[in-house]
């Protein structure tokens, strides 16, 4: 059947493609680690956010053998000016060379490699690559979520009670409280690539991200949470668009499909208390 072509050529491309970013950020990888812990050269550029000699020459990296391999792809990184080039290619490289500049930077090892190929707004093959931790997840669109080789799965949540969450504790008090558990329970993830992708590998049960992220941090991160059978959407409950021409997000919430509704409803109803959403304050008098 053409369908079942289409579908079968398209998996084969997937698959190309997530052996050729795997390849590339292990290669990336390996470069990290001779700047980490050695005092690499480092400045503050737009947006008060660190970057350092590791991260241009990682991106450098990643841009010579990605577009070599790939050519008709488009190219947006959190390092490289976005000249808009990629809104006309078929398919995109989305990544973040080093997210989590700040733990990179301070030696500690809660960071990593973000690498995504993005078609049609979604995510076709992704990879998070956590040198320091000698951890790299991987995943092309239909075939499943990996660690270092070995499948996730992530098992059925439909209580909140327990759950285990990273973001702002300010942004999730309601929802720990919800949970039966303490705010300062809550853990802060420095990347959020790794936040994310953290849920994905069974760290967390949900993790949540105000809004302005940006496509590099999350491309990844989204296929290889959904390839483990759990969901990243919007506050709203929307799945997320990629490569669009703003590449900027909404407030994001990756999570388990059995408690996405509650722990949204939970995050709405504690931003709005704190004045972050639209809405009622419920510390307002009237009906």
């Amino acid at each position: 059947m053409p369908d079942g072509k289409i579908a079968t050529a398209s998996s084969r491309e997937d698959e190309a493609d997530l052996d050729l970013i795997r390849s590339a950020a292990l290669e990336a990888a390996e470069l990290t680690l001779r700047f980490f812990r050695n005092d690499p050269r480092a400045w503050t550029k737009a947006g008060n956010s660190p970057v350092s000699e590791a991260d241009m020459a990682v991106d450098a990296l990643l841009r010579t053998n990605l577009l070599t391999a790939r050519p008709d792809y488009g190219w947006l990184s959190e390092e490289t000016e976005d000249d808009r080039s990629r809104l006309l290619r078929r398919r995109a490289f989305v990544l973040d060379p080093i997210d989590g500049t700040r733990e990179f930077l301070a030696g500690r090892p809660g960071w990593g490699i973000s690498l995504a190929v993005v078609e049609e707004g979604r995510p076709r093959a992704g990879v998070f690559a956590a040198p320091a931790l000698r951890e790299i997840y991987a995943a092309a669109l239909g075939g499943g979520a990996y660690r270092n080789g070995e499948r996730l799965i992530l098992p059925p949540q439909d209580s909140l009670q327990g759950i285990r969450i990273a973001g702002a504790k300010g942004a999730l008090r309601g929802l720990a409280e919800k949970a039966g558990i303490e705010a300062s329970a809550i853990e802060q993830v420095g990347s959020l690539s790794y936040r994310v992708t953290a849920v994905a590998g069974g760290r967390f049960d949900l993790a949540f991200a105000h809004a302005g992220a940006q496509d590099w941090d999350l491309a990844a991160a989204d296929l290889l949470v959904h390839e483990a059978g759990g969901l990243v959407i919007s506050l709203e409950g929307e799945p997320l668009r990629y490569n669009q021409g703003t590449p900027v997000q909404p407030s994001v919430v990756a999570t388990l499909p059995g408690i996405a509704d509650a722990a949204r409803a939970a995050i709405g109803e504690s931003l709005r208390f704190r004045g972050m959403l639209p809405g009622r304050n419920p510390r307002a008098g009237g009906s």
